[in-house]
């Protein structure tokens, strides 16, 4: 099996929480589980190798993703939070389904927020959250081939990606996306805008 590569560390750590999640046989009402707790990080000549292991959960599992040191610098000298080009490792459905959630987790952050409008730390995890939907949905936008209207077939290669498309097929249409990823800006811009003002 060829070496799993990732193009930042950060789409490491999702690769392995997707991975682990799915894996994962336990109550679906359990707190969600740390698995960044099992997940070591060693220094090579060009790459970083992300390894986790999941025995100590229980999960029969062990992971391991290299990370090179040039994507990852790129990736921050351009301000790509997830790294340059297309994934390899977490297909169109799986990113829509981290952008949802993402999007989720700002919702109610922006709740705890507002009880609290003066706690700067939950101000800045609404900012990320919205950021990180943003960010995540505009991944899957780019399965989309030039001039397609929709992520082709070939996007889709993970068992809860497939099946995301499958129910919900709609939401990977260019026009779909591109609306998404406007409005979780929007929001975002309004959210700075209204709280930064209000603090003047």
């Amino acid at each position: 099996m060829p070496a799993l590569r990732a193009r930042t560390l950060l789409e490491a750590h999702l690769y392995v929480t997707l991975t682990a999640s799915h894996d994962d046989p336990g109550p679906a009402d359990r707190p969600e589980r740390d698995f960044d707790a099992h997940t070591t990080l060693t220094e090579g000549p060009e790459e970083w190798t992300v390894h986790f292991d999941g025995r100590a959960l229980g999960l029969p599992l062990e992971i391991d993703v290299l990370v090179p040191y040039l994507t990852e610098f790129e990736a921050r000298q351009d301000r790509l939070r997830f790294g340059a080009g297309r994934s390899e490792l977490i297909d169109a459905g799986q990113w829509r389904l981290l952008g949802a959630s993402y999007a989720r987790r700002a919702l109610r952050e922006d709740l705890r927020f507002a009880a609290d409008p003066t706690d700067p730390e939950r101000f800045k995890a609404v900012v990320l959250g919205w950021e990180f939907a943003r960010d995540a949905t505009a991944e899957a936008a780019k399965f989309l081939p030039p001039g397609a209207g929709e992520v082709p077939a070939e996007g889709f290669w993970t068992e809860s990606g497939t099946a995301m498309r499958r129910q919900a097929p709609e939401r990977f249409t260019r026009e779909s996306l591109e609306s998404d990823i406007a409005g979780y800006q929007e929001t975002l811009d309004d959210f700075i805008v209204t709280h930064t003002s209000r603090n003047l």
